[in-house]
């Protein structure tokens, strides 16, 4: 039963990653304040699909100041 829901949070997760994907695309590197509102899905799945996305070397973390600037690499 566990895996029917991980699987369904990471269908979720990756679905997410591709919305992420398109408002760095749209949008260029964004704070990652600016990227949560820019994706309009909970803070804690889109951090998720950043860590996704990081792990495929499709994005760049980088730290600005007191916070991260999430950008595609």
């Amino acid at each position: 039963m566990a895996k029917v829901a991980l699987g369904s949070n990471a269908d979720q997760i990756g679905e997410v990653a591709g919305t992420v994907w398109q408002a760095l695309s749209k949008h260029g590197p964004l704070s990652m304040t600016k990227l949560v509102k820019a994706v309009g899905q909970p803070r804690d799945v889109v951090m998720q699909a950043i860590g996704w996305l990081a792990c495929e070397g499709k994005v760049l973390i980088e730290d600005e100041g007191r916070g991260k600037i999430v950008s595609l690499h």
